[in-house]
């Protein structure tokens, strides 16, 4: 007799663990008041809702968020976009602030002491599966694919892994394989990283995504947390420890990327810098962008306003309200105004005589008459004065705002108030 629960899909029995409390200092200021996975992206979303719609388009109806950094409007924004999980249909999503469960002076000390602290939760759910994902990259994946790989191989632990350029690895975790892909060497953020055998410019970097049982998982964790030398990080501590002493293989990104047919090749960024930020929404402009947020097969859920559209007004000469190759999103409203290679988010106003060209602005800026903004970040809810120019000065623009080593502006509202004292 057939057993049905072996044929069901591994993700029923899996819990989706997202690390969702990083700092993301290298954004600058826009992560002055929120976490990095906090962050607007793409003129809805917010970055954490790429790893929840991975989870639950695979399948995954457990997911726990762990918090720490400047979480307020992170925590706000899950609890009224990723409510619609239920305990009635064995659902369950856990909002877990680093709440001293452990001791009651320790925050989360690492990637590992933040699932550690939160052990008696998800062993009282009692999935057999974990994957562990971090909250801040933007890309698409089946995770039902990684989590067949890891049963069918037997491993401790199955790796997300994807090539990048050798030396843009120093950021990453980076191992060695085998010929059957088992990890055999893994090494947390080199300053050197080792290349890919018979590719001296390419190396194999972890993407920040572990597959576990969960009772090994809580082993290893309960082993890690008595030993007084680790720093309770998954990437430091724990993967290589399995790696020396057990079996670990690597599953390569290509085998899961969720792809539409207008999508070129697999789709991952991080976006942890400005510049980085800045492309990787101005790149949703393009005829046919590498990412398709457009793909109703694979939706990116997250919470949206109920709002009205967005409206264009005004046409006469030089006060025509108009956007070429842009992203404009609900209660947006282009009052003799024009946009050209921009991305605007929810309840922006772009007064008369104004111009904006490779912008990407955060929701509720008001851009007054006669500004010229170009190659810029725009701050939620900041207020552009009449007649301000950025991004045609760099001197200038580097005396008023945060301006990169590549010309790109991020301004908020306390920059913009200096410009008046």
């Amino acid at each position: 007799m057939t057993n049905n629960r072996h044929m069901a899909p591994i993700s029923r029995d899996t819990m989706a663990y997202v690390l969702a409390g990083g700092r993301g200092s290298r954004l600058m200021e826009l992560t002055d008041s929120r976490a990095k996975p906090a962050v607007y992206f793409g003129g809805k979303s917010r970055i954490i809702d790429f790893a929840l719609s991975n989870a639950v388009n695979s399948g995954i109806r457990r997911i726990g968020v762990a918090t720490q950094y400047k979480a307020h409007s992170l925590i706000r924004h899950l609890h009224r976009g990723w409510n619609f999980l239920r305990p009635g249909r064995n659902e369950s999503f856990d909002v877990l602030p680093a709440s001293q469960r452990v001791s009651e002076d320790q925050w989360y000390a690492g990637t590992a002491d933040a699932v550690y602290q939160n052990l008696d939760i998800i062993e009282a759910y009692g999935p057999q599966y974990m994957i562990i994902l971090a909250g801040d990259h933007v890309y698409k994946m089946d995770y039902e694919i990684m989590l067949q790989q890891h049963v069918d191989t037997g491993a401790d632990v199955t790796i997300g892994c994807l090539e990048v350029p050798r030396m843009e690895a120093r950021g990453f975790g980076v191992m060695h394989v085998d010929d059957k892909g088992r990890v055999t060497d893994f090494i947390e953020k080199p300053e050197d990283p080792p290349a890919i055998p018979g590719r001296p410019d390419t190396a194999l970097a972890s993407m920040g995504i572990y597959v576990f049982s969960t009772k090994l998982m809580a082993d290893q964790l309960r082993r890690d947390a008595s030993d007084p030398k680790s720093s309770r990080d998954f990437g430091k501590d724990i993967i290589p420890h399995i790696v020396r002493h057990g079996t670990a293989y690597a599953h390569s990104f290509n085998r899961s990327v969720v792809r539409s047919s207008n999508e070129p090749g697999a789709y991952w960024r991080d976006v942890g810098t400005v510049d980085a930020y800045w492309q990787a929404n101005i790149d949703l402009t393009d005829v046919v962008p590498q990412l398709d947020i457009y793909d109703r097969d694979w939706p990116i859920w997250t919470y949206a306003d109920v709002t009205p559209p967005a409206k264009f007004v005004h046409d006469e000469d030089g006060r025509r309200g108009s956007a070429v190759s842009s992203l404009v999103s609900g209660d947006c409203i282009i009052s003799g105004g024009s946009l050209r290679r921009s991305l605007l988010f929810t309840g922006v106003r772009v007064r008369s005589y104004s111009s904006l060209d490779h912008a990407v602005v955060l929701p509720g800026v008001t851009v007054s008459r006669h500004a010229r903004i170009s190659h810029a970040v725009i701050d939620r809810g900041v207020h552009i004065p009449e007649g301000l120019v950025i991004g045609e000065d760099p001197e200038l623009d580097a005396q008023r705002f945060r301006r990169t080593a590549s010309g790109i502006c991020l301004v908020t509202q306390p920059m913009i108030d200096r410009l008046s004292l």
